[in-house]
């Protein structure tokens, strides 16, 4: 199960409605084997657990967890686990905080703080888009 690393959080309610919308865009992606809801371990997110077909076999478990509230924060967790115990992970946050501007990234192999301040785009699609397009790449490295 995702572990919950973000420490801070946002203040405004999550946004159901919006995760929802995510989950199923997400659904028809070949990437991902399951997309689950609001899962118990996890009740204020998406989590897209991915296809290990794409990973080479040291890698056990690769998420996505997502976190969006009605304020456009949000917390986009990706995290890999590898037989050997070690993880590879990554993090891109809009909140308040106090190690970064309210934009940030938290940067692999194990998504230090603080992270590198960023400048996201408005439309959580843009975002997902540009997550994705990033993890692909990712992804794409380890077969070349």
């Amino acid at each position: 199960m995702p572990d919950d690393e973000a420490s801070d959080r946002s203040t405004a309610p999550v946004d159901f409605d919006l995760l929802d919308r995510m989950g199923r865009r997400l659904e028809p992606s070949a990437r991902f084997e399951t997309i689950e809801y609001r899962p118990p371990y996890a009740p204020d997110s998406l989590v897209a657990e991915y296809d290990r077909g794409y990973f080479p076999p040291a890698v056990d478990r690769a998420y996505i967890q997502i976190r969006w509230f009605e304020n456009d924060d949000f917390n986009v967790h990706y995290s890999e686990r590898r037989h050997d115990g070690q993880r590879w992970q990554c993090r891109w946050d809009r909140h308040p905080n106090e190690h970064n501007t309210r934009e940030h990234f938290h940067p692999p192999p194990d998504a230090e703080t603080p992270g590198q301040d960023e400048d996201y785009p408005r439309d959580w699609r843009d975002i997902l888009t540009m997550v994705l397009r990033e993890l692909d790449d990712h992804v794409r490295a380890y077969w070349k």
